[in-house]
């Protein structure tokens, strides 16, 4: 029988830890990767082609959610499962418009989160209860049709940009850790801030909080 292959992502090494001993003590489980942020995660992906990513969201260079869209683009036969803390409707809507097939939080049982993992790879999406009923209401409230984000307006390049621009990185660091160049990075910051309507860094970080593109 072959084994269901797994990435781990998560910026937090002793979790990364535990869920690999937890999840190889299972016959049809192996851990083949881990991911300490967003941008290893997409790279390790392409290279490893898991079956499975045990997704965080809360992850430097790239947040899980932009991860989870860039792999689905890119290598749209692996399955991404988040993990996380956040029980958070916003999250949980982004994370699935992504491309996540579940949405499972960190204070499960393990044998929640080994089904799940299983669940996933069969096609099968997998909500943890408390997020069932938060999508429910999400549905209930807004009719299926909500209203149109400022964020979506913003391209793939826009949001990580928006992202490393809040975590503090200067235009220099960001084109080396995109592998562009100052001056695309200086188009896409002034794009941004054009269709977002902001101002200055102040306005660009307060507003990366505010949509929970990134964590204080």
């Amino acid at each position: 029988m072959d084994k269901i292959r797994i990435l781990l992502a998560d910026d937090h090494t002793i979790l990364r830890e535990s869920l690999r001993a937890l999840l190889e003590r299972e016959p049809d489980l192996s851990v083949v990767g881990e991911a300490a942020d967003g941008r290893a995660a997409v790279t390790l992906t392409c290279q490893l082609t898991p079956d499975v990513i045990l997704m965080d969201i809360a992850m430097p260079l790239l947040n899980g959610i932009e991860s989870t869209r860039q792999i689905r683009k890119q290598c749209p036969a692996v399955k991404v499962l988040v993990l996380t803390m956040h029980d958070n409707e916003e999250y949980i809507r982004q994370a699935l418009e992504a491309g996540a097939m579940g949405y499972i939080l960190k204070d499960a049982a393990a044998k929640e989160l080994v089904s799940a993992i299983r669940s996933v790879q069969r096609g099968e999406s997998v909500l943890s209860p408390a997020i069932t009923r938060l999508v429910i209401e999400d549905y209930l409230r807004w009719g299926g049709i909500r209203p149109a984000e400022d964020s979506d307006c913003l391209s793939a390049r826009e949001r990580e940009i928006l992202q490393l621009i809040a975590e503090g990185y200067t235009n220099k660091q960001i084109a080396e850790i995109l592998t562009i160049s100052v001056k695309t990075v200086q188009a896409h910051r002034l794009s941004l801030m054009q269709k977002l309507n902001l101002h200055d860094k102040g306005e660009l970080i307060k507003y990366a909080i505010q949509k929970k593109i990134i964590e204080i």
